[in-house]
C-alpha cells in the first residue's frame, strides 16, 4: 500500500538547535529511497508503507545513535485506493485551484 507521511522526530534533552538530528533523518530517507520534502515544522515522505515505517524506524535509531536519550514523534499518516496520488499532485491541485 503506497503511503504520504508527514514526520515530525524530536529529540528531548539535546539543547535548542536539533538541526543535526533532522539531517540525520534525511539521510536515512536519501538512503531509503524514499521520495521526501523538508518543511518547515517536518518532513513528508511517500512511497510504501513498510519501507516508509522501516524508514522512520531507522530515523530513531540512529538519532538515538547520535546522542538523543529521548525522541517525541509526530506522524500524520494518509492512504488512498481510489487512485494514485503523490505529494506533488497533492500541490498541484491547490495550485491548479488558485489559478
Amino acid at each position: 500500500m503506497k503511503v504520504i507521511v508527514d514526520l515530525c522526530v524530536v529529540p528531548m534533552g539535546v539543547g535548542v538547535s536539533v538541526g543535526k538530528y533532522v539531517a540525520e533523518c534525511q539521510e536515512v530517507l536519501q538512503e531509503a529511497g524514499l521520495s521526501h520534502q523538508l518543511h518547515a515544522y517536518g518532513t513528508n515522505i511517500e512511497g510504501d508503507w513498510d519501507e516508509v515505517f522501516a524508514a522512520i524506524k531507522r530515523c530513531h535509531e540512529r538519532v538515538h545513535a547520535i546522542g538523543a536519550a529521548r525522541i517525541t514523534t509526530s506522524i500524520k499518516v494518509g492512504t488512498r485506493t481510489d487512485r494514485e496520488q503523490s505529494m506533488q499532485d497533492k500541490i498541484d491541485s491547490v495550485n491548479e485551484k488558485q489559478n
